[in-house]
């Protein structure tokens, strides 16, 4: 069977497991590339025009984790893809020469030693990438890139057809922009606006500022920024925490 072939039952498989409505599109293409690959997780995400990284869809609990944790400190392997628009390889020696931060958040919450990231084709909302994860560093050599590859032009083939062939505004993109990832990750840049304001200071430092707040308390900065919105914490909070 051809690789399309395999990738189309694949993602039939996902969707009879209950993931269904346009949103929720991502995550099945998600779960049909850690199906279809041998790998133990894999993510898709968007930079988008202002640098903003939306995550929109990962094939479990631990792959979307892995994105928050990489997101938090600000660096990674699919950051590095998105930028530069070349495969990154990183077994864990690699991820804590080049990425230290990240890979000790990876190795401590989530069970994953090893990751690519692979950068997509450039579809209708920014340039995106898909980061494939591993437990074991020793299975990352079995993975045949060629085939990577083509399910990535896969995943970006589908994300640009259904867009295609759905009704949305250019304000607002289409349907797969909005799942449940992309809106918990709109609340960070929502929250930095807050913080820029009350700190006096450009945007970039207010993200800044929450992901060493992030980083101090141990949490992924997409929950403190939930806090920020709810009234639990304040800039204030967050600029004590990050000078004392």
């Amino acid at each position: 069977m051809t690789i399309a072939g395999r990738f189309e039952h694949a993602l039939q498989d996902v969707a009879d497991d209950g993931l269904s409505g346009p949103e929720l599109l991502p995550e099945r293409l998600a779960g049909a590339v850690a199906r279809m690959l041998p790998v133990d997780g894999a993510g898709l995400s968007l930079a988008g025009p202002a640098g903003q990284r939306i995550p929109l869809g990962a094939s479990s609990p631990d792959a979307a984790r892995a994105e928050r944790l990489q997101f938090t400190v600000g660096a990674g392997p699919c950051m590095t893809a998105q930028t530069s628009r070349e495969p990154v390889f990183a077994v864990l020696a690699d991820l804590q020469r080049r990425w230290p931060a990240f890979a000790d958040l990876l190795v401590a919450r989530t069970p994953y030693r090893a990751a690519v990231a692979l950068p997509l084709r450039e579809a209708i909302a920014g340039m995106g990438a898909m980061d494939l994860y591993f437990e074991r560093e020793e299975d990352v050599p079995a993975l045949d890139v060629f085939e990577a590859l083509a399910v990535g032009d896969l995943v970006t083939s589908v994300l640009s057809e259904t867009a295609v062939w759905s009704s949305w505004t250019p304000a607002r993109g289409p349907e797969w922009l909005h799942g449940p990832a992309a809106k918990r990750r709109g609340a960070v840049w929502e929250a930095m606006g807050a913080v820029s304001l009350a700190l006096e200071v450009d945007a970039p430092t207010a993200l800044d500022v929450m992901r060493a707040a992030a980083y101090g308390q141990d949490r992924p900065v997409d929950d403190v920024a939930a806090d920020l919105l709810a009234g639990r914490l304040t800039a204030e909070d967050l600029r004590r925490v990050t000078s004392g």
